[in-house]
């Protein structure tokens, strides 16, 4: 069978952004190397999907806002290898027969995971013989969680060497992992002209230019963040992003009005590489794929409310590596971002360290080793 004519099924969760956008990212890498390869795109939390899925979704969300400590531990109770076991036997049978049918409907001889749930429903079908699947999961965080974790598993991608040793300690073929980066789109490794993004958004790059987001879903404290910035005296201007969060997108512009800085609004915002491209600071909750972005562009990251699990060992990983500070008090905003803006030196030595660790063809680099393992899958059933 030859690549082009294989079925890629590549299933993500719409748990925040971050899953959908390395999906998309695999998906157009997919197309751009296979033009007639068959690319789909599924989200496994969703209700056409399944509806228990998207119950367990809606779990999620509602615990993060309102319990964000029980989050936390669940995470890492969950993260043991003992307790963490039953919950991927749970999971894998409450969700295999919904991913059977995803690789039956669209006839699937590739998966691509972006996240645990379905990577856990998969790989139980592997091992029950149930499908004959080259299987892939991309970790889309600066950490393993057990929930990752299946012998299954034909190819795993993951951010660093770091985690590809923590895999291999754990009883993966090291043969199967491959340290490629987090998966991001195309248009973060371009040359961006500022000067006409500055003219198209309405920007002055002579003055400072700080980026505030909070994930797909608006969240991360990012009212809370824009008001602090009123503290600095000095007039800057603010990019905001507030995800499809149409009250916080609301009561931002509201704010806007009323404050002595030039601030800037967006909802979901398909150019995030451009308003990157002329911000000289991202402040941002921890999210893998914000954070690759962030590298990607070589952008000093202010890192603050990060959700509990995950986004902290994402923060951990950042600041640790020198391209960003990890905010612990919100208060201490303003005089972090004082500070930056008034030491040049500091703001490009943290460059220099995301030019250091940035990642930004590891969606292609997924999509080659891919290719060649699916190769090698099927001339070996030929040489049999």
């Amino acid at each position: 069978m030859q690549n082009e004519n294989n079925s890629f099924l590549v299933v993500t969760a719409s748990i925040g952004s971050g899953h959908n956008r390395a999906a998309q990212a695999i998906a157009a890498e997919i197309k751009t190397k296979y033009p007639t390869a068959t690319v789909n795109i599924v989200d496994f939390m969703s209700t056409k999907t399944a509806y228990l899925n998207n119950m367990l979704k809606l779990i999620y969300l509602k615990m993060l806002m309102l319990l964000p400590t029980m989050y936390e531990l669940l995470y890492n109770w969950s993260g043991g290898n003992i307790k963490g076991a039953s919950i991927k036997r749970l999971l894998a049978v409450a969700m295999r027969k919904d991913m059977e049918m995803l690789i039956k409907r669209y006839r699937a001889k590739t998966v691509i995971c972006t996240h645990p749930f379905p990577c856990a429903a998969a790989a139980y079908l592997k091992r029950k013989k149930t499908c004959d699947i080259l299987l892939a999961g991309v970790i889309t965080d600066f950490a393993i969680h057990q929930l990752w974790i299946y012998k299954e598993v034909d190819l795993y991608f993951v951010a660093n060497e770091e985690l590809k040793n923590e895999l291999v300690e754990k009883g993966i073929n090291i043969d199967n992992v491959n340290a490629t980066g987090i998966p991001i789109a195309p248009s973060f490794n371009i040359n961006h002209n500022k000067e006409e993004i500055a003219t198209k958004i309405g920007v002055d790059l002579t003055k400072p230019i700080i980026l505030i987001m909070g994930g797909g879903l608006g969240m991360g404290g990012v009212k809370s963040t824009l008001q602090s910035l009123e503290e600095i005296n000095e007039v800057i201007q603010i990019l905001v992003v507030a995800g499809e969060n149409d009250c916080l997108q609301d009561c931002l512009q509201k704010f806007a009005l009323k404050s002595h800085h030039k601030i800037k609004i967006w909802g979901y915002s398909d150019n995030i590489q451009e308003l990157m491209a002329v911000s000289e600071v991202l402040i941002s909750k921890p999210g893998a794929l914000t954070i690759s972005e962030a590298l990607a562009m070589e952008l000093p990251m202010i890192l603050c409310e990060p959700i509990p699990g995950q986004e902290k060992e994402n923060a951990h990983y950042a600041e640790t590596k020198g391209a960003a500070v990890w905010v612990k008090n919100r208060l201490d905003i303003p005089n972090i971002v004082q500070e930056h803006l008034n030491n040049p030196k500091k703001l490009l030595k943290m460059r220099n360290k995301a030019k250091e660790y940035k990642k930004p063809l590891a969606a292609l680099e997924i999509i080659n080793i891919i290719s060649d393992k699916i190769k090698n899958k099927y001339n070996n059933v030929v040489n049999l």
